[in-house]
């Protein structure tokens, strides 16, 4: 039976990571948004022409970010008090997914790209030589035409080795950048939260009242295998209020 659905792009990631994003954005505002349960395996891999094995790890993704609840004897049930959660800090969602779920326009500008040699924590972090070249790009995010986050990222510039840095379009995400151009998917980020009031020209940027406090998020994406490749800083308004899903089981 042919799909009813075309997964949404997603490069070199699993297939089973596309039909997660897809069920999500189904439970959120499509075919199952006023649905109590999913249908069955077997009826999945149908409407989406994929097998029930990358069905079941998509299922279990899911379970795992606490959207549905597998019961023996009832089947797969729709947790609509998380699927109604907005801005989780514990799921990865790129800017524009983030902005979007919140209702607005997302948009890129003030992008600034350079070259410098890593330092030692740099280095160390992403297992280069000290002194080796990264690329450094900084931008702007807006959600309608208001300034919410400000990205600094790193990214060894041995990756994009043969490419000329500055033909790629740097408005995209990190992630799709390192997926695109250089076949790397990132498959784990170690983050650290904290409060700070940043340095003049952050907040300048994100035009943010004096006294205001923002959230930074310092970021290393790894590939296969513990890989690093990138190091992020990230810098939130406070546009965004975050929550946090925590599962004791």
């Amino acid at each position: 039976m042919p799909s009813e659905y075309e997964l949404p792009y997603l490069g070199g990631r699993l297939m089973s990571t596309q039909v997660s994003a897809l069920l999500i954005k189904e439970l959120k505002e499509g075919a199952f948004s006023a649905a109590e349960r999913l249908p069955s395996e077997v009826e999945l891999a149908e409407r989406l022409g994929v097998s029930r094995t990358v069905i079941r790890d998509a299922l279990s993704d899911l379970e795992r970010e606490g959207f549905i609840e597998r019961v023996r004897g009832i089947g797969t049930v729709i947790n609509r008090e998380i699927v109604g959660l907005k801005h989780r800090l514990d799921l990865k969602l790129e800017y524009n997914e983030l902005i979007r779920d919140a209702g607005y326009r997302p948009g890129v500008d003030s992008i600034s790209l350079r070259v410098e040699p890593a330092d030692e924590e740099l280095a160390e972090i992403l297992q280069i030589d000290s002194g080796a070249s990264a690329i450094v790009c900084e931008k702007r995010l807006l959600a309608s035409g208001t300034p919410v986050i400000y990205s600094v990222d790193y990214l060894p510039k041995a990756l994009l080795e043969g490419m000329n840095y500055t033909d790629i379009d740097w408005s995209m995400p990190v992630f799709d950048i390192l997926d695109r151009y250089c076949g790397l998917t990132v498959v784990t980020s170690i983050a650290k939260l904290r409060a700070t009031n940043a340095d003049p020209l952050i907040r300048s940027r994100l035009e943010a009242a004096e006294g205001d406090a923002l959230i930074m998020l310092d970021e290393i994406g790894f590939c296969k295998l513990s890989r690093p490749v990138m190091r992020s800083f990230e810098f939130y308004t406070d546009f965004f209020d975050f929550t946090l899903l925590r599962k004791k089981f």
